[in-house]
């Protein structure tokens, strides 16, 4: 099949959306499928200042959430002629990533199934892009169900996910639970102190990373708050984060306020492929999630990504992550937003390594048996064909 997967947000960029891209097309490829990519950043950068920022921000301004909404229609405008422009390359089947490329694709007469990576108008509640009760978060609502209802097919990434498109729109999907590529992410211990020599981390400090992007739902704040009572056992531990988002500067107050500027490193985005290199040199994974909004945890890119790497995980119990975790058998779950239950489970694998690395063990096992991206493409292939 000629398959083109499309989105109105940038591609590739930092963020699970683009690795779920990438990866769904690395197994239809190798599946022996022809695969393109069309998102925003084939929009010459003059064109999105211009059309879509510029605008965005002054009318943001002026009425807060105007502008989220009206950046929405811009990128799919700007979506949809990209399409029409590649329509005579008749792609059997558009897969859109979200309701507004949704939108492109019907508008642009392809025929189109969409994924639902989550809960649009709720996560832009929780990031604060528009207000409770506003006209644009019924706005939205109402596009979400426009969207799910004209689409020829619908796929969620979880099970949660799937009831709340059936419980809006009265419409029922299929949950294919996200994916990683099993042969990139993998252990690669044996190379984690010339990792940490290339990036300045100290070889013998205990070292958990946060591959998240800064943002409400994804509980940035709680390994810093969590953070203080490990330095009291382990005070050359450190935390990295891998990301950006709207929460870095309450981050970086809070890490001045406990004074761990020392102990805390906030790399910003970094290449995927860089990534990797941190989950090796790290000695502990956190995702530590948290409901925001109405908004909450899918099956987590990351967490699947730290499992297939062979790092031991401590995540939060929401969402899709419980569905992944099994507690104490291939990785640690606490409770939300607790700081002492966090920290007791971060020293806990400190101070039993073995705990940790069998843990991981039984991690990449599942990984193997479970959330392979070659699995999920046949899942996804099966879908198509019954949409064409």
């Amino acid at each position: 099949m000629k398959i083109l997967l499309a989105t109105v947000y940038h591609y590739p960029h930092t963020g699970g959306l683009s690795v779920h891209v990438a990866t769904l097309k690395a197994g239809l490829e190798a599946r022996g499928h022809e695969v393109d990519v069309l998102s925003f950043s084939d929009i010459p950068e003059f064109e999105q200042k211009a059309k879509v920022r510029g605008p965005g921000f002054l009318m943001n301004k002026l009425s807060k959430g105007k502008g989220f909404v009206y950046g929405l229609k811009a990128r799919k405008k700007m979506l949809q002629k990209l399409m029409e422009q590649v329509k005579h390359k008749n792609y059997d089947i558009v897969n859109a990533q979200e309701v507004y490329a949704t939108f492109a694709a019907l508008d642009a007469g392809m025929p189109v199934v969409s994924t639902v990576h989550g809960y649009l108008t709720y996560e832009a509640l929780s990031a604060g892009n528009i207000l409770k009760d506003s006209p644009e978060e019924r706005f939205l609502m109402e596009e979400e169900v426009k969207a799910y209802r004209s689409t020829r097919a619908i796929i969620t990434v979880d099970t949660r996910i799937k009831e709340y498109v059936e419980r809006e729109a009265g419409v029922s999907g299929t949950a294919i639970r996200n994916f990683i590529n099993v042969d990139d992410f993998r252990p690669d211990t044996e190379n984690k102190a010339a990792y940490r020599q290339k990036h300045g981390v100290p070889a013998d400090a205990p070292v958990f990373f946060v591959p998240r992007r800064l943002t409400k739902k994804n509980g940035v704040i709680y390994p810093i708050l969590s953070l203080p009572a490990v330095l009291e056992k382990y005070p050359n531990a450190q935390l990295i984060y891998a990301g950006t988002g709207e929460a870095m500067e309450e981050m970086k107050r809070l890490i001045a306020e406990r004074k761990i500027e020392n102990n805390v490193t906030l790399l910003g985005a970094i290449p995927h492929h860089v990534i990797k290199e941190y989950y090796a040199l790290a000695d502990v994974a956190l995702v530590p999630s948290v409901h925001s909004a109405g908004v909450e945890e899918a099956t987590s890119i990351s967490a699947l990504e730290a499992m297939g790497s062979g790092q031991p995980l401590i995540a939060c119990a929401v969402g899709g992550l419980k569905e992944i975790v099994d507690h104490n058998v291939d990785g640690l779950l606490v409770e939300e937003k607790n700081v002492e239950e966090l920290s007791a489970a971060m020293i806990e694998l400190l101070d039993h390594p073995e705990k940790g690395q069998e843990l991981a063990k039984r991690a990449r096992a599942k990984i193997e048996a479970e959330y392979s991206h070659l699995a999920a493409a046949e899942k996804y292939e099966e879908i198509y064909l019954g949409a064409k």
